[in-house]
């Protein structure tokens, strides 16, 4: 039962750093985000990965909700 809230926890922080990475612009100045960025754009590439956050923030709140108690 513990790995499934591991499992949990792992979903809501990816998700809350891709969308705290789709607020800021510190991390489309990294060197190995440069080829995204020139290839579709800046701001198509804040809009995936803020789409991506808000989808693992609401998976992990889907399974929270929907885990049975230990």
């Amino acid at each position: 039962m513990a790995s499934q809230y591991l499992i949990q926890g792992i979903f809501a922080t990816a998700g809350i750093v891709s969308l705290l990475a789709a607020l800021r612009d510190w991390f489309f100045t990294a060197r190995n985000t440069q080829f995204v960025v020139r290839n579709v754009g800046r701001r198509q590439a804040r809009l995936f990965y803020g789409i991506l956050g808000l989808i693992l923030i609401a998976t992990a709140v889907f399974f929270v909700l929907n885990t049975p108690p230990a």
